[in-house]
């Protein structure tokens, strides 16, 4: 299985290359993804610097009610808002108010809570991915160290109140519609299973399961398991798939998941 690995074997030669095509060619996401960014929610941290006015400034967390208690100026609506906008409250408070003339304020986010994503599954790093920006399924696959080697060419988008939808690997890092890779919402879910496999049996030199590559054919499943062997006869293969009798296979027949491939000994 050499050929399908890079380096330390986490990711499929295949996605390898269309990532590293996807960079050079200048890959452009949709207009969609330029929209606005990280708006404020419950329990997110920030930090607000009045430049000069030290006292005025605070290190805080938004309440559940989606507010921050400032000094000088008391409770503020920050959920909603994004960190600029919450920024320039805070000045037209300050300066109505009387406390400051022409404050220079700043606000950061220092955890992002309240809006995120999951990713479980076959990818290097799965866990909780905030979304500080807008983000598509791409991007927060790569952002979770991509899929790992025995992980599917597939990835599954689970979205509440929604139907799961299926997504192509492939797609994503070719396509740029909407469709193809899709902006994320809080509260996602993708998830990568394992990898779909077919089945070898009788005289090859490595007999078992392994992982479908997209396009394999049944000439390639039987290099990956290491050729047929001085027993067995290339003439005489059969393909099992599903429920149905096992049938002739023809070396350019595309493998599908669960496939069994049986290779028949050499008649002497």
């Amino acid at each position: 299985m050499g050929n399908r690995l890079l380096g330390n074997g986490q990711m499929p030669m295949w996605l390898v290359v269309l990532v590293l095509l996807a960079g050079l060619t200048g890959l452009q996401m949709p207009a969609a993804a330029q929209e606005q960014g990280y708006l404020l929610g419950p329990d997110d941290a920030i930090q607000v610097i009045v430049y000069g006015q030290p006292e005025a400034g605070i290190a805080t967390r938004i309440k559940a009610d989606g507010t921050v208690v400032m000094p000088l100026i008391g409770t503020l609506k920050a959920e909603g808002l994004s960190n600029i906008a919450l920024a320039q409250l805070i000045t037209d408070k300050l300066v109505s108010g009387g406390f400051l003339k022409q404050p220079v304020v700043n606000v950061e986010v220092t955890q992002y809570v309240s809006k995120s994503v999951n990713v479980a599954g076959r990818v290097t790093a799965p866990g909780i991915v905030p979304l500080d920006r807008p983000y598509r399924a791409l991007e927060v696959l790569l952002k979770a160290g991509w899929i790992r080697d025995n992980g599917a060419s597939y990835v599954y988008l689970r979205r509440p109140g929604e139907a799961e939808k299926r997504l192509d690997a492939e797609a994503l890092v070719r396509g740029t519609s909407a469709e193809a890779n899709p902006l994320l919402r809080a509260g996602d879910t993708l998830f990568v299973p394992d990898a779909d496999q077919f089945f070898v049996y009788g005289p090859v030199n490595r007999p078992g399961a392994y992982p479908i590559m997209p396009g394999m054919t049944v000439r390639q499943a039987l290099a990956i398991a290491g050729g047929v062997s001085a027993t067995g006869n290339t003439g005489k293969v059969g393909l099992v798939r599903g429920s149905a009798k096992e049938i002739d296979a023809d070396a350019s027949q595309t493998i599908q998941r669960n496939d069994v491939i049986i290779v028949k000994e050499r008649l002497f």
